[in-house]
């Protein structure tokens, strides 16, 4: 049974397999602490299999289609088993911050097995307060960052008592493996429907010739912006080197109202000084390093979520990406973050994620040896130092079988000759980072955690500074 043309690979899902390698895995997750003991793995188990109907990919696996005649498309495994995905751990004495860092780092230094369904959930146990967690680890090419914070809501509730899920009446089924033959005339068919829909948009588009000329004129300017950015390589830094399969982590813990209370200060948005604190750390850590800072300006791929609002809960990835600046050479914590912010806004004002997006459809149209080649250059160390990525949380508190969930880390990936990746998470009041690693090319990950913190202090204490002296000059107004 032939599978539907919409479970094929997209060109930035296969982007996502071509690009991983033996030292670079390209899955992605979360680590979560929840209070109070652990549910009996049993009731673990029961949960999940009682909402996997909502998350159909999760029991499916990849299938390539024979002579490269297209994408890989997602199958149903018939030998699903829901005990290979789902696994328990408890952490060596005395169970600490320290052990469970070193834990997740291992989950994350292992591949996923491409031949079963692309993700894994592990229970830990044997933390030295009452507490346990959940590390979650996606493949990329199932699943993206934006999209995640929406699934993952299919297995929390948003309140003690779980939710009552309609369940179908029958029990699943895997639907039969496609056959070589079926497969291949789906890529071939798969083609031909990707022309007709660019021919339809071509018809559309000579229907409102206006429109379609701005467009075109908008596609052109993006298109150009990532040439330049090809063209202007990032700098070469301690962070692009050859990179192993082993890991480390660190996490850092903030408070939104401080992050809220620095933007209100000095302007911009929560996301420009989540960024300036990242950048504050590279400069520090840089001149640690030996590195000279003076003129030099880190790149940072920033993912942008394409996803439109009833696209919210599907699978597959819905992102472009923007080339941020970060000005390590800038000394002073206040102009550092006014850079940032003036070149983030004119970021957004410009056609540099609508280039990207367009070069993105391109690629739907290439046979998979090209579109491995395409993929490759998009993660090239001369686009980008680090992957830096915000992904905003529910600002209220989560439960699973009614033990609320405390703190909410995300957890990136590296693309081959990346060091290190940053993903940030906001949940129920708290900012939270999460900073991955190679294991041998960044020992000293902590400094860059650190740093983080430091950063975040300095500017809430300038800002605390600047928000009073307002305060106290708007209640003289009042008064006079």
């Amino acid at each position: 049974m032939a599978q539907q043309q919409t479970d094929r690979l997209t060109a930035v899902d296969a982007g996502f397999l071509h690009q991983e390698g033996p030292a670079s895995h390209m899955h992605i997750g979360g680590l979560t602490l929840f209070e109070g003991p652990p549910p009996a793995f049993h009731e673990i188990l029961d949960t999940i299999r009682g909402r996997l109907h909502l998350l159909p990919r999760y029991r499916q696996r990849l299938e390539h289609a024979p002579m490269q005649s297209g994408n890989p498309v997602w199958i149903d495994d018939p030998a699903f088993n829901l005990e290979y995905h789902v696994r328990r751990t408890a952490l060596p004495s005395p169970g600490g911050r320290d052990q469970l860092r070193e834990a997740t780092a291992q989950i994350f230094s292992q591949r996923l097995d491409r031949s079963k369904p692309l993700w894994e959930l592990w229970i830990i146990e044997a933390l030295e307060t009452d507490r346990w967690a959940m590390i979650s680890k996606t493949h990329h090419a199932l699943i993206d960052g934006l999209s995640g914070i929406d699934i993952a809501t299919a297995l929390l509730d948003i309140g003690p008592e779980p939710m009552e899920i309609p369940h179908p009446d029958e029990a699943w089924q895997a639907r039969p493996v496609p056959s070589r033959a079926e497969l291949l005339t789906d890529g071939v068919l798969g083609v031909g429907r990707a022309a007709v829909l660019g021919a339809a948009r071509a018809v559309e588009a000579l229907g409102r010739p206006k429109a379609a000329i701005h467009r075109v004129k908008e596609v052109g300017e993006g298109v150009g912006e990532m040439a330049w950015a090809l063209l202007n390589p990032a700098p070469p830094t301690p962070l692009n080197v050859p990179i192993g399969p082993h890991r480390r982590y660190r996490v850092v813990e903030g408070d939104l109202a401080a992050y809220k209370r620095i933007k209100d200060a000095f302007g911009g948005t929560v996301n420009d000084v989540m960024l300036a604190a990242v950048t504050s750390a590279l400069r520090e850590w840089l001149r640690h390093r030996g590195v000279r800072t003076q003129g030099l300006e880190l790149r940072a791929l920033v993912p942008v979520s394409i996803r439109s609002p009833n696209e919210q809960g599907q699978l597959g990835n819905r992102l472009t990406a923007m080339r941020g600046p970060l000005p390590v050479y800038i000394e002073d914590p206040v102009q550092r973050l006014t850079f940032i912010r003036e070149a983030m806004k004119g970021l957004k004002e410009s056609k540099q994620a609508l280039g990207a997006e367009t070069i993105a459809n391109v690629q739907s149209f290439a046979p998979p040896t090209i579109l491995a080649q395409a993929s490759r250059l998009t993660f090239s160390t001369r686009l980008f130092n680090l992957l830096v990525t915000n992904v905003p949380g529910p600002q209220f508190p989560l439960y699973f079988r009614g033990r609320r969930m405390e703190r909410a880390f995300p957890i990136a990936f590296l693309p081959q000759d990346h060091a290190l990746a940053i993903a940030i998470l906001s949940y129920d009041g708290a900012v939270n980072f999460g900073l991955i690693a190679d294991r041998d090319a960044v020992p000293d990950l902590k400094l860059l955690a650190d740093g983080i913190a430091a950063a975040v202090d300095d500017l809430d204490s300038l800002a605390q500074t600047v928000n009073a002296h307002r305060a106290a000059d708007r209640a003289a107004v009042a008064g006079d």
